[in-house]
């Protein structure tokens, strides 16, 4: 298998919600699904896999639940004109069920904003619970790298992920990354991880780090969700990504417990580490995308598909923090 067509799979196994076959199809495998939506919300907001709708109790005075085959939906009751804090405020207590009856599990005390159609946030999740209604998340990521005046090719500043963490422990990782929490910029949420994570100075990173894309893709998580057994997640997520060229005094370092150390990697090596499995998969798709921008990869028609594939547009709402920046 060349280069180009391994990259493809790296990223075809993160992207792998299936594609419709016709352009007028209805996807069949939301037909395992209900659509999540919100009273006075015009569009699917999410997916609630089947098995959850007929397992967990949902609150009539909270959901309605319709099972008709043909348009099957669970939505919210709010007032149609309700803000953020107040749909807030009505799901709160259904994700609290969730994790007592043992089905959401890692509460993080963190929020994710839900977008709706125009753009505006219409409420704040829990993260540990943004998987189980199937909605689109986001994230950032960033890779400092050096330039090697001898290869002519860049280094890569890769992390490994300590073995202690909640989600792909021992993991390779992008030099820094992080979930969109609620209340932060994409701009703003990097800094604040590669200070955290890796010690990067935040004067060289207000002044060097460059946005350079922004990628989607649509994951299909198969995971054991308590009390139901093995379910099929839907993961939409938009990550940002960032990359940050360092010099040789500038050296990434552990500053928590995130991470258990770096290493400056060459092309080559990158590449047998994408290959083997190495990376957490939504990091890999990360690194391919700096190997494609820099022409790193083969050069054949392989590439544009995978260009296309990193860019998925998604069937959901979709906000662009980063329009017209690259």
């Amino acid at each position: 298998m060349s280069t180009t067509s391994l990259m493809y799979q790296v990223v075809a196994d993160l992207d792998n919600f299936p594609y419709p076959t016709t352009n007028d199809a209805e996807n069949p495998i939301l037909e395992n699904y209900h659509a999540f939506r919100i009273t006075g919300i015009p569009q699917t907001l999410g997916y609630v896999p089947n098995e959850l709708i007929t397992t967990f109790p949902w609150p009539p005075n909270t959901w309605t639940i319709n099972t008709t085959p043909s348009n099957k939906t669970i939505t919210l009751l709010t007032p149609p004109t309700a803000t953020a804090s107040t749909r807030t405020a009505v799901l709160l207590p259904t994700l609290q069920q969730l994790l007592s009856h043992g089905i959401l599990r890692g509460w993080r005390n963190e929020t994710f904003p839900l977008y709706g159609p125009d753009g505006t946030i219409i409420l704040e999740i829990e993260r540990a619970a943004s998987a189980l209604f199937g909605i689109v998340t986001y994230g950032v990521q960033m890779l400092c790298y050096t330039d090697d005046k001898v290869s002519n090719t860049p280094h890569i500043w890769i992390a490994k992920r300590s073995s202690l963490k909640q989600t792909y422990p021992g993991m390779l990782d992008t030099t820094a990354a992080g979930g969109l929490s609620m209340g932060l910029l994409p701009r703003e949420a990097i800094m604040r991880e590669a200070s955290e994570e890796a010690e990067i100075p935040e004067e060289l990173m207000q002044r060097e780090m460059r946005f350079v894309d922004r990628i989607s893709y649509f994951h299909v998580k198969k995971e054991s969700v308590g009390g139901i057994g093995m379910v099929e997640l839907l993961q939409p997520e938009v990550e940002y990504l960032y990359e940050l060229r360092l010099g040789k005094e500038v050296v990434p370092s552990p500053a928590d417990s995130e991470v258990e150390d770096f290493r400056l990697w060459g092309v080559k090596e990158v590449k047998k580490a994408l290959g083997e499995g190495r990376f957490k998969p939504n990091s890999a798709v990360v690194v391919v995308d700096f190997l494609l921008r820099r022409g790193l990869l083969d050069g054949n028609d392989e590439d544009e598909r995978i260009r296309v594939r990193l860019h998925r547009e998604l069937p959901l709402p979709v906000v662009d923090h980063e329009r017209g920046r690259v």
